[in-house]
């Protein structure tokens, strides 16, 4: 086999190890969302958690999973390869010493400065003191949970540098469970529920971190504190991470106005809005950001070497395995979303009119889930060669289109219109990445990748269509359970498989080399 060859199953391979993790991951995610949905409904209380939970994990994006990770490893990759391991642990003591303290600081003013945060972010709420002294208080319990997961993620990024995977993806399960399980045993001993939802947040990162220090261990590191703040390794690492925090920043901005503006449409809006953003969230995390995640290393690595051509391989079958699975899962979204919500949200305190309000969000985010994920696969690419000027740019581009579209669409489709314009946002994100990617110096096959992504489009779209046709509807079992789950399963293994058929029909070459790679592991066996 050539180098090339086993490079690219290695990189299928290492991703689907991360998506089986990832997806326990996120089942146990939706699971957090079912608890929630359950206790508390779509109304003032989950708005409260929803909105104070925001600032905290959007900084969490910034500063730790989102710029952090992806500032520090190709760094500390680089070390690896040229200056040995003991380099790059001295260069993770310096960068672990200043998270602790920079960190440590945002997460102390955020706590003192959340009534002026809230205040900003959702001012919808003020007219209401009680809504929005319970969102301040939620707000400074959940920011400890910042430096917690920034931690994490500062961990997760050396792991995956020693192509160790699954133990960094599987860890957020430990973050859901943690919500879940403190829900469960809390909720009955306060006054006001909705706190069992902060505390579970602080619960969930303390395992979220330290489930990931043995498998650190066994790597050979040992933490210690380094407060040589002068350092290369160190100011490479800031030069690269500055410029992301700015990108990211004009995202997270844009989901600030978002929920600004939802904080003045109708109750329940910021609900609807989460809700069907962590289902849309859900096949992003098990495919698109697992893909991201093992590329990262591996780009940094061929960046270093200067390998053109296994470069523009990588990219080719990256984004090629994972339209493969990211567009069947958005047609899927939008044409059985009503199923969906329904299976996953609709009971306790979640009525139908929140099923439905739900459903249609998840309808709108769910085009733009091709251009969220196109977006993982092409940065870290960027981000390898040192470059995250240009990202920023685009990230900037996008965010100024994105709050351009706000007002004609809120005005048509109400808080949905913010789910679409997020999504027409991210794909022209995606576009203008995949537009400059050349300018790293490697070749992209377009006209190859565009074939591609037309016969894979062709075929989810046919097999979900005609999947949608046959009317399933049973009410033969006294479980409105086992109903609705029939109801959404036999359509979807029905539209699976048509979608299989076509995309053999239509020479996807993907489902070829997922084929080749199960026979492989089974021949192994």
């Amino acid at each position: 086999m050539s180098t090339n060859s086993a490079d690219k199953s290695s990189l299928i391979s290492s991703a689907g190890k991360v998506s089986l993790a990832t997806a326990f991951s996120r089942v146990l995610g939706l699971v957090r969302e079912q608890v929630m949905a359950f206790f508390f409904g779509a109304g003032m209380a989950t708005d409260a958690f929803v909105t104070a939970f925001r600032v905290p994990n959007l900084l969490r994006d910034m500063f730790a999973e989102g710029a952090l990770s992806s500032a520090f490893v190709p760094v500390f990759k680089e070390k690896m390869v040229r200056e040995g391991n003991d380099e790059a642990f001295r260069l993770a003591h310096i960068v672990f010493t200043s998270i602790l303290a920079v960190v440590g600081l945002i997460v102390l003013l955020g706590i003192i400065a959340a009534p002026a945060i809230i205040y900003l972010c959702a001012n919808g709420f003020v007219e209401i003191p009680e809504k929005f002294g319970l969102t301040v208080d939620l707000t400074r319990i959940m920011f400890v949970y910042l430096l917690l997961v920034s931690v994490s993620a500062l961990i997760m990024g050396m792991l995956n540098s020693f192509g160790r995977f699954g133990i960094p993806a599987i860890s957020p399960a430990m973050f859901n469970l943690g919500v879940v399980v403190t829900v469960l045993a809390l909720y009955y001993y306060f006054e006001q529920p909705v706190y069992t939802l902060a505390l579970g947040v602080l619960v969930g990162g303390v395992g979220q971190t330290a489930v990931q220090l043995p498998s650190l261990r066994k790597v050979g590191y040992r933490f210690r504190l380094s407060f040589n703040f002068l350092d290369e390794g160190l100011k490479k690492v800031v030069r690269l991470i500055v410029p992301m925090i700015i990108g990211l920043s004009a995202g997270r901005i844009n989901i600030l106005v978002n929920t600004l503006l939802a904080s003045f449409l109708m109750e329940g809006s910021i609900s609807y809005l989460n809700y069907s953003y962590r289902l849309m969230h859900f096949p992003l995390g098990v495919f698109a950001v697992a893909l991201g995640t093992v590329a990262l290393p591996r780009v940094s690595e061929l960046a270093v070497k200067g390998d053109s051509e296994g470069l523009s391989e990588t990219f080719y079958e990256a984004i090629n395995i994972n339209m493969f699975v990211v567009i069947p899962s958005a047609v899927f979204l939008a044409l059985m979303g009503h199923r969906i919500v329904a299976l996953i949200y609709q009971w306790g305190a979640f009525s139908q009119v929140d099923s439905a309000n739900t459903a249609l969000a998840l309808l709108h985010y769910s085009y733009g889930l091709i251009g969220f994920a196109g977006v993982r696969i092409t940065v870290p690419f960027f981000y390898a060669f040192g470059d995250s000027r240009l990202p920023m740019r685009v990230s900037v581009i996008a965010v100024v289109v994105n709050m351009l579209l706000y007002w004609p669409l809120v005005r048509v489709l109400n808080f949905a219109g913010l789910a679409a314009a997020t999504s027409l946002a991210g794909i022209l994100n995606f576009a203008l990445l995949a537009y400059y990617l050349p300018l790293k110096g490697f070749r992209i096959a377009y006209a190859k990748i565009a074939l591609n992504l037309v016969r894979i489009s062709l075929a989810a779209a046919l097999a979900f269509y005609i999947a949608g046709l046959v009317p399933f509807t049973f009410r033969f079992s006294q479980s409105l359970v086992v109903n609705r789950l029939l109801e959404l399963a036999l359509p979807t293994l029905i539209g699976g498989l048509l979608y299989l058929l076509f995309c053999l029909i239509f020479r996807v070459r993907e489902i070829t080399r997922v084929r080749r790679l199960l026979f492989k592991r089974q021949t192994q066996r």
